[in-house]
């Protein structure tokens, strides 16, 4: 590693932990529903909401109504996103006159956006209309964003809390997280976005002059409209030029903030954060980085304080940071590494050259590989899916890191909420694990883990892996799955099981390689997605309800310590041996072998 990339991940490791310790703080006093400071000013704002949608904010539920709550209004927003864009043609605030979007494209968009997935088969500037974009997308990049911070405070209730048969009120807790924590800050990022050069209009697309004239070929038509062909029946072409280049304009900054915060990671247009409109310069790729990570690390500290321990939030927290640092110092080794037998093919001749500089293939050059190989591992150490660079373009070993930051499950800090709920099923299995070893009935935070649990602990940590796995059998098998396949054997490989396993853990980011906008992809993705937020969301909340109804016991000489650096290295452990013994065999076969054939030449 370079001087200059352990200087940006010390940076930004330090400035993250600045801003996220007082978050944490707030977050624990907000979601408690704490009535201080800034939330006197919104608490009408939010009174307002409670009677026009006749809410008792004080009538708590049990995890069965929380979660059939969860379900209901998840599903309903889906359907809602899906409307707004068959029917788009025919609304309002269309400059560009889009049509209507095609139904397995809908389908897929509707569920990913309503899972905080955003997995984007489309180009965004193409295809949405500015009315979609904000009533659709961007209203579910908040949403379901809220829904992923309420699931991770009714686990943490249930740890809390002793002998209660409830775990809150979902409502209340997806209000507050959107009213007091996602607005405040999506907005304060929006105007540093607009400051620093994104757009925010409502603007029809702009014509811009190039500087040099194109020229290529475009179809012939008739008098009718309809394509000339010849006599062998190939269409025949005719010379065009142009010397214009149509700008896309919309609401860019508001989306753009919120897909951040939010971890949300859909793109305004089709680069996503490699659009100068998006994401215009080093600082705000900066702010960008630190966004993903704000609230999931937030969470930790807000964990430790409403379970009355700081140090417990200390040690989820480190367990993330280590495997985190460890994943970002591989990608950037191999990134700035680059192809160590670069193949040139000359006239006659092949001749080798060694990639000078590392790998720029594919990432801009006003980021550069530090910032685009650590862009990459943060994205996708959380459930975010924003790219800054093309992951397809990456060395083998660059492209594993993602890949594999994904297929842990995205605890490493993780999505908002989901992150955390994550880590707490994982912490949850190695202190099973730990109790098999010394004889003794586990408990973590004071509540004996038992039958119950460990069978939604094994279901939530299975149910990805199957999604992934089964779902990547079928595309390699399937002769609509090998179609959209742009490269050949282990890369191709490689392309398939990322869609799948971004999908199904809730990423959203592609190697982009994948021609996956097709109604193979869009409906076995859609279902991906789907199962792999809610079929983890429902044990989760089904161990909070249990654990909420347990009796609190006493702390004794068998008990083990579950803040100090044992129970760290045994967590991490936990998280990377499920991860080895999921994907190792899948990740042969794609960039481990990628690797070695690249090494082989």
């Amino acid at each position: 590693m370079t001087t200059d990339a352990i200087f940006q991940l010390g940076l930004y490791l330090a400035v993250l932990l600045a801003l996220a310790w007082p978050l944490g703080a707030y977050l624990s006093r907000v979601l408690q529903g704490e009535a201080w400071g800034p939330v006197r000013l919104l608490a009408p704002a939010e009174r307002l909401i409670y009677r026009i949608c006749g809410i008792r904010a004080d009538e708590e539920m049990n995890w069965k109504n929380y979660a059939i709550a969860l379900i209901l209004f998840n599903t309903l927003g889906a359907v809602a996103v899906y409307g707004l864009q068959r029917l788009q043609g025919g609304l309002p605030l269309n400059p560009q006159n889009l049509g209507a979007v095609s139904p397995d494209s809908a389908f897929n968009t509707a569920l990913s956006f309503a899972t905080n997935t955003n997995w984007q088969g489309y180009g965004g500037e193409s295809t949405m209309s500015y009315l979609t974009q904000m009533l659709a997308l961007t209203v579910q990049n908040f949403l379901s964003a809220a829904t992923g911070i309420a699931v991770a405070i009714a686990l943490i209730r249930g740890f809390a809390r002793h002998s209660f048969g409830t775990i809150g009120n979902f409502w209340a807790d997806l209000t507050r997280c959107t009213l007091y924590v996602l607005l405040p800050l999506s907005f304060v990022l929006a105007l540093v976005q607009v400051q620093q050069g994104s757009i925010q209009n409502l603007k029809p697309y702009q014509d811009a002059q190039t500087l040099q004239v194109t020229t290529y070929q475009q179809p012939k038509n008739d008098a009718q409209g309809n394509p000339l062909k010849d006599e062998k029946g190939n269409p025949v072409t005719e010379e065009a030029k142009t010397a214009t280049q149509s700008i896309a304009m919309g609401p860019v900054a508001s989306q753009e903030a919120i897909k951040m915060i939010g971890t949300n990671g859909g793109g305004f247009f089709n680069a996503n954060s490699a659009h100068p409109y998006e994401n215009p310069t080093p600082l705000t790729n900066f702010l960008q980085m630190l966004a993903i990570f704000l609230i999931p690390t937030a969470l930790c500290f807000t964990f430790g304080r409403i379970v009355g321990d700081q140090r417990q939030g200390w040690a989820v927290l480190a367990a993330m940071t280590a495997i985190f640092v460890v994943m970002v110092c591989v990608a950037l080794y191999a990134e700035q590494q680059g192809n160590p037998q670069l193949t040139q093919l000359g006239a006659d001749q092949i001749a080798s050259a060694v990639q000078a500089g590392g790998n720029m293939e594919g990432k801009e050059t006003r980021f550069g590989i530090t910032a685009s190989a650590l862009f990459a591992a943060i994205t996708t150490a959380a459930s975010c899916g924003a790219v800054n660079a093309m992951h397809d373009s990456f060395t083998p070993l660059g492209g594993l890191v993602p890949l594999a930051l994904i297929q842990m499950g995205e605890v490493v800090f993780g999505g908002v909420g989901s992150g955390l709920y994550g880590m707490l099923i994982f912490a949850i299995m190695a202190v099973f694990i730990s109790g098999l070893m010394i004889g003794r009935t586990p408990e973590y935070l004071g509540k004996k883990i038992e039958i119950f649990e460990m069978k939604m602990t094994a279901l939530a940590i299975l149910v990805t892996p199957i999604l992934v796995l089964v779902g990547t059998a079928i595309a390699v098998m399937a002769t609509a799955g090998k179609a959209g396949v742009a490269n050949p054997a282990a890369h191709g490989f490689s392309e398939i099981l990322y869609a799948f396993s971004s999908a199904a853990n809730n990423n959203g980011s592609a190697f982009a390689g994948l021609s996956a906008n097709t109604p193979f992809y869009n409906v076995l993705l859609g279902i991906a997605v789907w199962f792999g937020r809610f079929a983890v969301i429902v044990p989760v909340l089904a161990i909070a309800g249990s654990l909420a109804a347990k009796k609190r016991l006493a702390v004794t000489t068998g008990t083990l310590p579950t803040h100090g650096p044992l129970f760290v290295i045994l967590l991490i452990g936990t998280v990377l041996l499920v991860g080895a013994l999921n994907f190792i065999p899948a990740l042969a076969l794609g960039p481990i072998i990628e690797h070695l054939q690249m090494l082989a030449n």
